[in-house]
């Protein structure tokens, strides 16, 4: 495939999915876990859920029909707006979607039963403090192996020069200072497979593993050379880091 081919599909990859990761064809091998369930089983059908960085809700979404109210927020209007369309769709009542910065919540003190955050950023002491006592913070983040063979290829990626595993380190140090308890932290480096080009793409110019992707035609070149080296019947091949952090509000 030509370097003009791949720039097509990085040009019409956008239009074709908007912003719904939910459309993408990628298998996950290895030692796993599954973040909604990790969430869904830390909730009761009272709890009123905050989704931190909520996209465009595909994720949550599914949680509505466990739980009193699900709330989620994103900084991007164009994420919210997207939220809200996929909500409408759903048919679900008992969701809403906010603007809003996870460092500057707007809500009360002791508002919500549990906090979710899947790869976004939030503040420990925000989380805390619209957690009743007793509440539930569940999280999972990329970690900075993530992606390892992508980065080599395109020599520069997210996390460069950033030691593997001190983002969950520091994590579990600020959910400590903030008053959490009964930390459980995990993680796992799983293969992970992208069935097509496009949906290869479409992950690289939506998300930061490689810093303003496809912005020149090396790009281009560095992707062709890529495919051709981890492609294989299944699809392209490259890894997945996560951890997992759970935790509790004592007081």
């Amino acid at each position: 495939m030509k370097e003009r081919e791949y720039r097509s599909f990085y040009d019409r990859v956008g239009l074709l999915n908007g912003w719904n990761f939910s459309r993408l064809q990628v298998s996950v091998t290895g030692e796993t876990w599954d973040y909604a369930e990790e969430v869904k089983n830390r909730c009761v059908k009272t709890d009123i859920v905050l989704d931190l960085g909520t996209g465009g809700g595909e994720r949550i979404l599914p949680l509505a029909d466990e739980v009193m109210l699900v709330i989620g927020i994103d900084r991007s209007a164009g994420m919210i707006a997207t939220a809200e369309r996929n909500a409408v769709e759903s048919g679900k009542r008992n969701v809403r979607f906010h603007r809003m910065e996870a460092e500057r919540l707007t809500f009360p003190d002791g508002f919500f039963d549990v906090v979710c955050a899947r790869h976004a950023p939030f503040d420990a002491r925000e989380a805390a403090r619209v957690l009743k006592k007793g509440g539930r913070l569940v999280t999972q983040q990329v970690g900075e192996a993530d992606k390892a063979n992508v980065k080599r290829a395109f020599g520069r990626g997210q996390h460069d020069g950033v030691e593997d595993g001190s983002g969950m380190r520091e994590y579990i140090a600020r959910l400590e200072e903030a008053g959490f308890t009964r930390i459980d932290a995990r993680e796992y480096d799983a293969v992970e497979t992208y069935r097509t080009v496009e949906d290869l793409i479409f992950l690289l110019k939506h998300t930061p593993i490689v810093p303003d992707f496809g912005r020149t035609d090396d790009d281009f070149r560095r992707l062709d050379a890529f495919v051709r080296e981890f492609g294989g019947p299944d699809g392209i091949r490259t890894n997945a880091k996560r951890y997992f952090i759970a935790a509790v509000k004592e007081a």
